[in-house]
């Protein structure tokens, strides 16, 4: 039966050149410099924005209580709490609240963040989530990843309190219930309809390897 691990089988190579890019490698490393870390920043803050609006559409896409409360509390949490602690955050790193809400999106971001939206108003509710997926479960994945290499660095590595982020208690049982949900959504598709939603996977993996980059390259 077809699973999350089944969509990442589906895309290995772009799965690992998005989660072992060397965007994540330099953070891991604490060598990153820090005026890539303070682009992606910026850019994340304006992702955060299309992505709550992403879990609005879900909401919308709902056929039940139970989903729309799901989907709801995902939305909330990303604009009454993710957004305000993504400010507080940034403002650590030289990065101000008006200059945040000036900021130029760019192109890796726009192309990422309608695709999404473009994924979820096509399809259904599991194709929100799968087009979501490589985003939340992704860092999740990452961080957890980067702690295990042997070129990892915890001492005086100005990304530790990132990487603390993606490897709590908190994110990772909240990653975990997403692939249950989405394992259980997967179990009874035909193989038509995955390849369908792997496609999308895949398409989202490549992107999210695309934010890193613009961050590496600092492009707008």
């Amino acid at each position: 039966m077809p699973s999350f691990q089944s969509l990442i089988e589906f895309c290995q190579d772009d799965w690992k050149q998005y989660t072992q890019h060397e965007f994540v490698q330099q953070l891991g490393k604490g060598i990153l410099d820090k005026s890539c870390f303070q682009h992606y920043l910026k850019q994340d803050y304006l992702f955060l924005i299309q992505f709550s609006r992403a879990w609005g559409l879900a909401v919308y896409k709902s056929h039940d209580i139970f989903e729309i409360r799901q989907a709801l509390a995902s939305l909330k949490a990303i604009v009454e709490i993710e957004l305000d602690l993504h400010v507080e955050y940034c403002k650590k790193w030289g990065i101000s609240e008006k200059e945040l809400n000036s900021l130029q999106e760019a192109k890796a971001n726009i192309a990422y963040t309608r695709y999404m939206l473009d994924a979820g108003q096509q399809g259904d509710l599991l194709d929100i989530h799968i087009a979501l997926a490589p985003c939340m479960i992704g860092y999740g994945r990452i961080a957890c990843w980067i702690e295990t290499q042997p070129w990892y660095q915890s001492e005086n590595n100005p990304y530790q309190s990132w990487l603390d982020m993606y490897t709590s208690d908190e994110f990772q049982l909240a990653v975990q219930k997403e692939i249950e949900w989405i394992n259980q959504h997967l179990f009874h598709v035909e193989p038509q309809r995955f390849e369908q939603l792997a496609i999308i996977f895949r398409n989202a993996t490549r992107l999210e390897a695309d934010f890193w980059q613009m961050g590496l390259d600092k492009n707008i």
